[in-house]
């Protein structure tokens, strides 16, 4: 895929706001790289100059002027589709919470068989992680629990 090299630059703003807006405004790492491109082609570099600056591809770059040229600042602002929906509701997600907060020791593999059983959902290991990181739960290898401590043995050490 060949690009023209001599493609301008549209100036939608000044060279000293561009640069403001990197300065103060920018907060959004991926769209700080692009302003840095730009400022960079408003500056004289051509696109393969920038692009070796910012350790970019070429084609990269070029796609970076393309979506400026056509739509500003706002073609720098990256857009994602969001990815594929989850197999459980927002509604599942809060019940399957509160089935999880009556209990302080399950394993990933329980969870992932509860999920299975509460709402015939498949998940692998890997995303019952990933779920129960994004509803805020923490999760790790449980303590093992001696068979032998009684049940109010807080309460016992308390007296001694």
């Amino acid at each position: 895929m060949s690009r023209n090299p001599s493609m301008k630059v549209e100036k939608w703003i000044t060279s000293e706001e561009l640069k403001k807006r990197i300065r103060e405004k920018e907060k959004d790492i991926k769209v700080l790289n692009r302003l840095h491109f730009m400022n960079y082609l408003y500056s004289g570099c051509s696109v393969p100059e920038a692009s070796d600056k910012l350790g970019i591809t070429k084609v990269t770059g070029y796609n970076w002027l393309e979506r400026w040229n056509a739509d500003g600042y706002d073609g720098l602002i990256p857009r994602f589709a969001g990815g594929r929906p989850s197999k459980l509701s927002d509604k599942e997600k809060r019940q399957l919470k509160e089935i999880l907060r009556k209990r302080d020791d399950w394993t990933t593999k329980e969870i992932r068989n509860l999920i299975h059983e509460e709402f015939e959902v498949e998940y692998s290991l890997k995303q019952v992680g990933i779920i129960l990181r994004n509803m805020g739960l923490k999760f790790g290898k449980p303590y093992p629990k001696d068979y032998r401590r009684p049940p109010d043995a807080e309460k016992q050490l308390k007296k001694t």
